[in-house]
This record gives structure tokens, sequence and C-alpha cells, in this order.
């Protein structure tokens, strides 16, 4: 069994597909065993505590640096004896001691289609205004695993979602979410929990 940190902060709304996949036996045999967030309050933690998991708070004000939070984590995920992090909604850009410590076993989604819209200042609502402005056709969600580069992991999966021309910024947010976002989350750590990811250089081999 591969033990799932999933790291939040604020709604968790793919923590919430990640449980649902667990619960429906959808996980590769996988289990969330820890929900860890970067904020005091948020709404994930009560999903998680709704779901039986236990919930972590490591708030990245009381850090002097993200690198601090990092090594913080780092800690905390080695007493849990975590073998998969996964980034939901973690608005915390860690640092490189992470990486290390978690080679091709960290991922994150992001709601656009890599390298469309990414990299430092690219996230929630903030892609999705991006796209409409640039007035794309497509747009969509990009599982990755997170490497010292924003945004800049081996892609695991990607899935196209439809603009259409009255999008706000919101309504886009949903459909990727729902369309995408959702769907290609737990099926990338499924994959991994069953040992069928591989990584070569730049490109990740599903099995």
């Amino acid at each position: 069994m591969k033990r799932i940190a999933v790291l939040v902060s604020g709604g968790g709304t793919n923590l919430q597909a990640l449980i649902d996949a667990q619960q429906r036996d959808a996980l590769g045999g996988g289990q969330i065993v820890a929900v860890i967030s970067s904020k005091e309050g948020a709404y994930a933690l009560e999903r998680a505590k709704n779901a039986g998991i236990a919930g972590y708070v490591l708030p990245r004000k009381s850090f002097d640096s993200n690198r601090a939070m990092t090594v913080a984590l780092v800690e905390l995920l080695k007493d849990l004896h975590i073998d998969l992090v996964v980034l939901a909604g973690c608005m915390i850009i860690f640092t490189q001691e992470l990486v290390d410590a978690y080679p091709n076993a960290i991922m994150n989604v992001h709601p656009a289609l890599i390298p469309s819209f990414c990299g430092e200042g690219f996230y929630g609502l903030k892609v999705h205004e991006k796209a409409l402005a640039y007035g794309v056709k497509l747009s969509g969600a990009t599982v990755h695993f997170v490497s010292a580069e924003c945004d800049g992991g081996p892609i695991i999966a990607q899935k196209a979602v439809e603009v259409r021309h009255d999008d706000t910024p919101e309504v886009l947010q949903k459909r990727i979410m729902e369309q995408a976002e959702w769907k290609l989350l737990p099926e990338a750590v499924r994959l991994f929990c069953q040992d069928k990811i591989r990584v070569e250089g730049r490109t990740v081999v599903i099995e």
C-alpha cells in the first residue's frame, strides 16, 4: 500500500475528488493517510475529518521562509512514512528540499495545458483570466510531477476542455475542474500506486 499525503490551502475540491476515488477503491491500493494544510481553518481539513483522515496544519505565517516551512514539511512527511505527496490547491511554492526528499513522487494538478498559462504567479482564477484574455479555444488541466522549476516537472496526463465565447473565469474554472481536474488527478494517483508510471528524463512512460 502506498501512503499518500495531500497538501492543501483552501476548500479542497481536488482533495474531495481523491477522497471520493478512495471510497470507491479507485486509487490503486493507495491510501490517503494525511491532509496537510498551509492555513488554519481551511475547509479541506473539514473534508479530511469527515472522511476519517488525519489533518495537520503547518501555517505558512509561522515560518520565516518557504524553505523553513519546507524543511518542517519534509520532517512531518518522513515521520508519517509517506510514499506520494499530492499538491491539491496548495498555494505554497516549496523549495528544493521537498523535491530532493521525494523525487518523482510529488504530483500537482494545474488548471491549464502546460506549458500555457503556467509558472510563478499563475494560480487559481488568474490562470483562467489569462486564458480568456488570450482568446484560446481550448484550455484544460495538467497533472505533472513537481520539480525545482515551478510547473516545470514531467507531465503525467493532460485533458483539453472547450473554452466558450461567453465564459467567465469562474465558469471556465468550474468546467475544467469537473471535466478534467477531478478525473485526471485520481487516475494519475492510481497509476502511481500501481507502479505503472516510469520517468525517463523529462518523459513519463505509462506502463
